[in-house]
């Protein structure tokens, strides 16, 4: 909201957003909204997979035998347990996951890659890192990658230590070598 607001209205503690603040604020909000819509039209259109399953797929498919708890695998891609749940049925259904209980813990639910959804990933990410390319890195000069990185990086280390859904297993990242 602008700092224009109806006089007598409750000012946020700290005030409202700065020029520079509100000008970082709503480019951010617009990339993320095309850059969404863009990603899951080309997924949907070039490989039947909707930007969510996506998200899942890409995450069993770095995980340790294609395998996660749901509640590990909804904090590593930022939902809440219950539509992690519901989504992956849905997955489920077309045989891109499996999911049932732990064999180490029959309380917890795992879900993981089956091999149907590992094809279905390839196939997908073919497309879809040509266009992450296209849209994101080619409008991006590339001086200004890494300083995106580490700004993007500091932003989400807040949103993880002020948010309230819980890390995912990956967070912190290891130091990089420099």
């Amino acid at each position: 909201m602008s700092r224009n607001a109806n006089r007598g209205a409750p000012v946020p503690e700290g005030g409202w957003l700065d020029g520079d603040q509100q000008r970082a604020w709503l480019a951010y909000i617009r990339v993320q909204l095309r850059l969404t819509y863009e990603m899951n039209r080309q997924l949907q259109s070039d490989s039947d997979l909707s930007l969510p399953d996506y998200d899942v797929l890409t995450a069993l498919s770095v995980a340790d035998g294609g395998l996660m708890p749901i509640t590990v695998l909804a904090a590593q891609i930022g939902w809440e347990r219950s539509r992690v749940s519901h989504h992956v049925r849905r997955m489920a259904d077309r045989d891109l996951v499996s999911c049932g209980p732990s064999a180490n813990d029959r309380r917890v639910t795992e879900v993981s890659l089956t091999r149907h959804g590992r094809k279905v990933l390839e196939a997908a990410a073919v497309g879809h890192v040509e266009l992450v390319r296209r849209l994101f890195f080619d409008g991006l000069p590339p001086e200004l990658v890494e300083p995106l990185s580490q700004a993007l990086e500091s932003v989400y280390g807040n949103i993880i230590a002020h948010g309230t859904l819980p890390a995912p297993v990956d967070w912190p990242p290891p130091p990089r070598d420099e």
